[in-house]
């Protein structure tokens, strides 16, 4: 649950900045070197509104079992990462990650590098807890009580 939290804080947050930034996402995420103009757009309106869903799910229902938000957030985390990769391995440079719009800019190394695979990591942690929770949905004192013989 505090996992959920922490990452609904942080989704929402880069949402917002990103909403103050809107106008400039594309040329933000064009510096990625993949897309320009109006897809470098709608890839901005898709992670900007996958962030606000799953941020904003996961501090309003923190203990909720659905898979949705659990694969928005991955799903924007998958993302994100392989834009950092693939311009880093290509030697691109990026002068704002774009993570947060104009706000707490961060220039593309390895630190960002980290930072997303600590998200990718994050998503098995969610996606699993996930999975786990919808299989045994009764409380751990409840499934393990030893049953009694039937008569």
């Amino acid at each position: 649950m505090v996992l959920r939290l922490v990452l609904g804080v942080v989704f929402t947050a880069m949402a917002v900045g990103q909403l103050a930034s809107a106008a400039d996402m594309p040329a933000v995420l064009g510096a990625y070197g993949l897309v320009h103009g109006a897809p470098a757009a709608w890839l901005a309106a898709g992670l900007i509104a996958g962030e606000l869903v799953c941020g904003v799910w996961f501090l309003a229902r923190p203990r909720s079992l659905a898979m949705v938000p659990v694969w928005m957030y991955s799903a924007v985390s998958l993302v994100w990462s392989g834009l950092a990769v693939q311009a880093f391995a290509r030697g691109l440079t990026v002068d704002n990650c774009g993570c947060f719009g104009n706000h707490l800019t961060q220039r593309l190394s390895w630190f960002v590098l980290l930072q997303d695979a600590l998200t990718l990591v994050y998503a098995v942690v969610l996606v699993r807890a996930a999975r786990k929770a919808r299989v045994s949905p009764l409380p751990r004192r409840v499934r393990d009580r030893p049953r009694s013989a039937s008569p």
